[in-house]
């Protein structure tokens, strides 16, 4: 680590207080370009601290960059996590109001819900399996809080990447009854399709994601507790969302989910 614990925590204190009040700024490693990614994790760390101490409650946790194209574009070789608190989740069908983020975009993902706790090193995508109790359709509102979508990875990890809001619906469906490789996804926005794919565009498999994500955390000596909401990482290219759209998730065999913005 580069940074010092008064710089971490004052990073910290910053970008949270920019997500709670919806205003922007410039990415962090303008001014700390030293900023490594022990550093970057110590600053997402210290965020999630500064939430629990108001009595934010941890649920879960989110993978990004879970497509191999976008990982060669950044120049990495494995995805980026953040967490998931109840205060970023909203209802199925909820309506958000806009002008409560910067600047949202919508990311279809499949969500899993964890019947055992599972930890790294060594997880793998079977384990996953075996831990999952089921599958839900998910939809991350993502809301980057640096100015004009201007970041580097580090910048974002930091910023918990990009969490804001999430919904899970539509039906919860056993891991073993479908072919994770092959769901079908289609994203409408105000009745619009507006990205398809399938679920092997998240890393050939998106039980891979949440397998680097129980090796991540392992590496840290902590793992994902049973009950966990793990969203896999956005099936598709994010949608850039306003005021007075709504956006709906169809998941082949497991429903849809919708939200709106007002």
């Amino acid at each position: 680590m580069n940074l010092d614990s008064a710089t971490i925590a004052a990073l910290a204190a910053h970008l949270e207080t920019c997500e709670r009040e919806a205003r922007d700024t410039p990415k962090i490693t303008d001014e700390h370009p030293g900023m490594d990614w022990d550093d970057a994790y110590a600053i997402q760390d210290e965020i999630l601290r500064r939430k629990q101490a108001r009595g934010a409650r941890l649920v879960g946790y989110k993978a990004g960059l879970t497509s191999h194209a976008k990982m060669r574009q950044m120049g990495v070789d494995t995805p980026c996590f953040g967490f998931l608190v109840d205060e970023f989740c909203v209802p199925e069908g909820a309506e958000i109001p806009a002008g409560a983020l910067i600047h949202p975009k919508v990311e279809p993902e499949i969500a899993f819900i964890l019947k055992h706790p599972l930890r790294g090193p060594g997880c793998h995508a079977g384990a996953v399996l075996a831990a999952t109790e089921c599958i839900m359709p998910g939809i991350e509102v993502i809301d980057s809080r640096y100015r004009d979508f201007k970041f580097d990875l580090k910048s974002v990890i930091a910023d918990n990447t990009s969490a804001a809001r999430f919904a899970i619906g539509g039906r919860a469906v056993p891991v073993d009854r479908t072919d994770l490789r092959t769901l079908g996804v289609v994203l409408e926005k105000n009745g619009q399709v507006a990205a398809t794919a399938a679920g092997a565009a998240v890393l050939g498999n998106p039980a891979v994601a949440v397998a680097m994500l129980a090796n991540h955390l392992g590496a840290r000596g902590l793992e994902i507790p049973a009950g966990s909401i793990v969203l896999s990482g956005g099936v598709t290219e994010a949608i850039a969302v306003e005021a007075g759209d709504h956006v709906t998730l169809h998941l082949h065999d497991l429903g849809s989910l919708s939200l709106r913005f007002a």
